[in-house]
């Protein structure tokens, strides 16, 4: 059944219509359609062209219908050019010619708009939910590692001490930054466009914002030409879940480094881990590698839908059907990664001890010797030399900073004392950066708490 076909002599070319055919991809939407349908029955009823009777009866054979489906009683057939065009199809077989009263004062350029838009509002949802687990992780290991020291590195050198709790705060802070732009473009997506027809609305008199109170939307599209054409919200939901595959790629590729034997900062779960078909010693982290692999498979979707808008005039072209296939794969492909790593980051041992050593090389210490230099009157840019001075010296006789004598000390500074050694213990290095935002226990606690606020909000 084709929903079009009167004004052409001849039939659809098999191969062409396979082509054009876009019911393998829009299946997913059979709810939403038919959720569609039931609210614009009602309305069309407001408006005379359906009597009680006959909503009636198309509302009990729609939910028939959604009912099949889910129950595997009804498959949808992919010999349909759409799922529209199966919905009423299987509706005017149940029904009649009744059945082809439901797409009035409807095109199919406002009804997959509509469905497309009530889809992705649900899995933003469901994607807001995935990243709050990832959230919960990240507090629960943060509370178990508020002592545990770790490197901290600019541009892959070692640079200053930090904690494992800060750090897994700062990727809390990236997801809730995640969060906080689903929730934003889910304003957006949640613009009924029902109502636009094909472009120009419609003659009959449709009651736009009793229809967008049925369906759940926030508001309804105020120019036809638009509603039908706008695809900005599919091009920003993929532009933020691009982000979140960033975000998580980038925690990913520490994981990986961390994992090596030349880190040892942590050890991968068995469960989450793959061996080699020729290196029997070898426990790869392929989990986190394939989540850094498909960050690229989700950049190309958000690419698909910019390259595919790019030129096109107003109002609906066929181009925009490939809109659904991109975002459908982004959709699934970032959940799936949101899933399994927060899995794979529950199941991880952390090593504290060699991180621990590993920060007391690479004088991670350094800006804190600088900074006790400024506490004894010394402006900033001389201590900065100095300690840079004192580096040097430690370099070159193989020492840790907290391993030179006080009398190699004072040759710099005589205004170095004794105190110097407490003040540039890791410990005391990362204590003493209590500030807002800092690494210290008591700030990162604070931090804790306020993110269990938005979460709980």
């Amino acid at each position: 059944m084709k929903l079009w076909g009167g004004r052409f002599e001849n039939q659809t070319e098999k191969a062409a219509f396979d082509f054009q055919s876009s019911i393998h991809i829009d299946k997913r939407l059979y709810k939403e359609d038919i959720l569609g349908s039931i609210a614009h029955s009602k309305t069309l009823n407001k408006c005379g062209v359906l009597n009680d009777d006959e909503t009636n009866k198309v509302i009990k054979s729609l939910n028939e219908i959604l009912d099949d489906i889910e129950n595997g009683v009804l498959d949808i057939g992919m010999e349909y050019e759409d799922i529209h065009t199966f919905i009423e199809a299987t509706l005017t077989e149940r029904i009649g010619e009744l059945g082809k009263k439901i797409h009035t004062g409807r095109s199919r350029n406002d009804q997959v708009a509509t469905d497309f838009r009530m889809y992705l509002g649900k899995e933003v949802d469901l994607l807001v939910q995935l990243l709050k687990d990832l959230e919960k992780a990240l507090i629960t290991i943060s509370e178990e590692n508020l002592d545990t020291i770790l490197s901290g590195y600019t541009h892959m050198q070692k640079a200053q001490p930090l904690t494992l709790a800060h750090y897994m705060m700062a990727y809390f802070e990236m997801f809730k930054r995640d969060i906080e732009r689903l929730l934003e473009v889910k304003n957006r997506i949640m613009i009924m466009p029902l109502g636009s027809g094909a472009l120009a609305g419609t003659t009959f008199d449709l009651n736009r914002e009793y229809t967008c109170q049925l369906l759940g939307f926030e508001d309804i599209t105020y120019n036809s030409l638009d509603g039908v054409s706008d695809r900005d919200f599919a091009i920003e939901l993929t532009s933020d879940l691009s982000i979140i595959m960033m975000h998580l790629s980038r925690f990913c590729e520490e994981i990986i480094l961390w994992s090596t034997e030349e880190f040892s900062y942590i050890e991968m779960d068995d469960g989450f881990s793959t061996g080699s078909s020729i290196m029997p010693q070898k426990k790869n982290p392929d989990v986190a590698e394939l989540i850094r692999g498909k960050t690229g498979r989700v950049y190309g979707s958000n690419i698909t839908l910019l390259t595919m808008m790019k030129s096109l005039p107003l109002a609906y072209n066929k181009d925009m059907q490939e809109d659904k296939e991109a975002v459908f794969d982004s959709i699934d492909t970032a959940k799936a990664c949101i899933g399994i790593f927060t899995e794979m980051i529950m199941s991880i041992k952390f090593n504290k001890e060699r991180m621990l050593i590993a920060s007391e090389d690479g004088y991670t210490n350094a800006t804190d010797l600088a900074d006790y230099l400024v506490r004894k009157g010394i402006p900033f840019r001389e201590t900065h030399k100095i300690s840079g001075q004192i580096v040097q010296f430690a370099i070159k006789h193989n020492k840790k900073l907290s391993e030179i004598s006080i009398e190699s000390f004072k040759s710099f500074s005589n205004l170095i004392e004794d105190d110097i050694y407490k003040e540039i213990s890791i410990k005391t290095c990362v204590n003493k950066r209590k500030l807002i935002g800092g690494p210290a226990g008591e700030a990162v606690i604070k931090s804790i708490n306020r993110a269990k606020k938005f979460l709980n909000k």
